[in-house]
């Protein structure tokens, strides 16, 4: 204890300090964007030289033009997706549902029509959902429709199909019948071991403006980044590969709609801005575009993460796969009936 309490007050402050200099060693983000700038002026006449090349500047006509388009629709959505799931109780959802669950899967699909909400939103609303009484069959009906069918999707749709009017309705129809054949898949084969409920809400303890804005915030990044990411694979495509590839891949009907399926899972863009990215890929059939719009919504990267941390990893190994086979195949059958 003696030589404890006799040891210069420096003598420990070797250990303490090191957090201290390994913070100072880390890079800010102000650093980062400055290196990069820095960068950027170092290699101007290279970059330049690349940007305006026929290829890139294809690139950057298809990456700016789905952008644009997409974002309003983004911007629109994150907002009133933010709005419902902090301002609607939950309680209401579970007041206004039918007490059989047989009943309440069209219910709560039919209830995703009304209530503008991107995937983003729908996974902690679907939790509420369940954290507050309503059947999971009910909840993962909503989590499914939500996304994929109200008014922001449609309207994003009719305006990225301005000659294919049928796929807005192709779209809805589609999407409601995987949302509901779920619903109702679920309440027969699910298993209450399957399902984690979540245990609290993403926002609870702050203030509904609190609240409000950090949705916004969160489903903004979220999303954009998305979007970016759609648009630039997009591009890409259009782009990049040869026309011949993308003539053969969409020659096949199997492949094509196989192809763009698993499409919307890699690259998980937000529903409000995927039609735009789908009416992009022009040599593909309305039947795998609409493929590629029923499957995004419902199961993607984004979403198996999300579903597997708000329920459990059980529930989304389980959730997904099976979601996605339900969600081609009815996009492939409604497809065969109106397209």
């Amino acid at each position: 204890m003696a030589i404890t309490e006799d040891a210069p007050p420096g003598a420990q402050a070797g250990p303490a300090d090191a957090p201290s200099g390994e913070e100072g060693r880390r890079l800010s983000s102000p650093l980062v964007l400055t290196l990069i700038l820095l960068l950027a002026v170092i290699a101007q006449s290279p970059i330049r030289g690349l940007l305006g090349t026929p290829l890139m500047q294809s690139w950057m006509t298809v990456f700016v033009a789905v952008t644009v388009q997409a974002l309003p629709f983004l911007v629109l959505g994150v907002l009133l997706s933010a709005a419902i799931a902090v301002f609607v109780p939950p309680s209401f959802f579970a007041r206004a549902l039918p007490r059989r669950p047989a009943l309440a899967v069209p219910v709560a699909g039919v209830a995703g029509a009304i209530l503008p909400g991107c995937e983003c939103a729908s996974v902690p609303v679907a939790g509420a959902l369940v954290r507050r009484g309503v059947t999971p069959a009910a909840a993962l009906a909503f989590l499914l429709s939500a996304p994929a069918i109200n008014p922001i999707v449609l309207t994003a749709t009719a305006v990225a199909f301005p000659r294919d009017p049928e796929m807005v309705l192709g779209r809805f129809l589609a999407s409601l019948l995987v949302a509901c054949a779920m619903g109702w898949l679920w309440q027969r084969l699910g298993r209450t071991d399957w399902l984690r409920p979540p245990a609290h809400g993403a926002h609870e303890g702050a203030t509904k403006g609190e609240a409000f804005w950090n949705s916004v915030r969160h489903d903004t990044m979220h999303a954009g980044g998305f979007l970016v990411l759609g648009a630039m694979a997009a591009a890409t495509l259009k782009a990049a590969t040869p026309a011949d590839w993308l003539r053969t891949a969409a020659g096949n009907p199997v492949f094509s709609v196989l192809a763009l399926a698993v499409l919307a899972v890699l690259l998980s863009i937000c529903s409000e801005a995927d039609a735009f990215v789908a009416a992009s890929l022009t040599q593909f059939s309305l039947t795998a575009k609409l493929v590629f719009l029923v499957v995004g919504p419902m199961i993607d990267l984004k979403l198996f993460a999300m579903q597997a941390g708000t329920f459990g990893r059980t529930f989304a190994l389980r959730f997904a796969p099976a979601t996605f086979a339900m969600a081609v195949a009815g996009a492939v059958l409604t497809s065969a009936v109106l397209l």
